[in-house]
């Protein structure tokens, strides 16, 4: 008996997870990947019953993982903003190119369809509820270090900042007013290197005003 608890300890200590436990996490992870897809698609008011047949699991399942719509929608944003910051960071560590870097940083967040999901923001929780509000800071800051390291390498125009590039990412990964996502999809990569070619230095013009600010736009809100 002791052997067998022993045994039971240094496996979690391992980090192997006992079968029930992974099978949730791998449910929960289901729900978040069919939820952010129908988001996309439907906005926030996307049927939870479809997103739960989407999932593969019953609705039962995606009411213990998330009880309401707002949760739900609180996971999707969350897990979002957690894989773009990843994927910015290993941008950093594994591109030896700094504009190479910022360049697949921007085509990640792109792939996240961060335009079509960020509008459900509006009114569904706190986005500066610390949890949130770290995750936020933490994609912020990537971001500022990936243009940082281009504008010092000579690679990117000086005269662009981390809101100039949230405001491009939004806009291109939005649907047009009566257009379809589906229909919108083919284009977006297109137009990303459209505005990636625009960040390039020496710069073909000089930009009106002054660089965005994550402030400014808040401010605006």
């Amino acid at each position: 008996m002791g052997s067998a608890t022993a045994a039971t300890k240094r496996v979690t200590v391992e980090g192997v997870a006992p079968k029930g436990r992974a099978d949730a996490v791998r449910n929960r992870e289901r729900i978040l990947n069919a939820a952010r897809e129908a988001f996309v698609v439907h906005g926030a008011d996307a049927s939870l019953d479809e997103i739960a047949r989407a999932a593969g699991v019953g609705n039962a399942t995606l009411y213990r993982h998330f009880p309401d719509r707002d949760s739900l929608v609180h996971g999707v944003m969350h897990a979002v903003t957690e894989r773009i910051a990843e994927r910015a960071e290993r941008a950093l560590t594994e591109e030896g190119n700094s504009f190479e870097a910022l360049r697949r940083f921007v085509f990640a967040a792109a792939e996240e369809r961060i335009g079509a999901l960020c509008p459900m923001l509006t009114g569904r929780f706190d986005p500066d509820e610390p949890h949130c509000l770290a995750a936020r800071k933490r994609v912020e800051g990537l971001t500022h270090e990936l243009i940082r390291r281009a504008q010092e390498a000579g690679e990117v125009r000086t005269d662009i900042g981390v809101g100039d590039v949230t405001v491009a990412l939004s806009q291109l990964t939005r649907p047009l007013p009566g257009v379809g996502c589906q229909r919108i999809e083919r284009f977006v990569e297109r137009h990303v290197q459209l505005f990636l070619d625009g960040l390039r230095a020496p710069a073909k013009s000089q930009l009106p005003g002054h660089p965005a600010t994550l402030e400014e736009l808040r401010q605006d809100n």
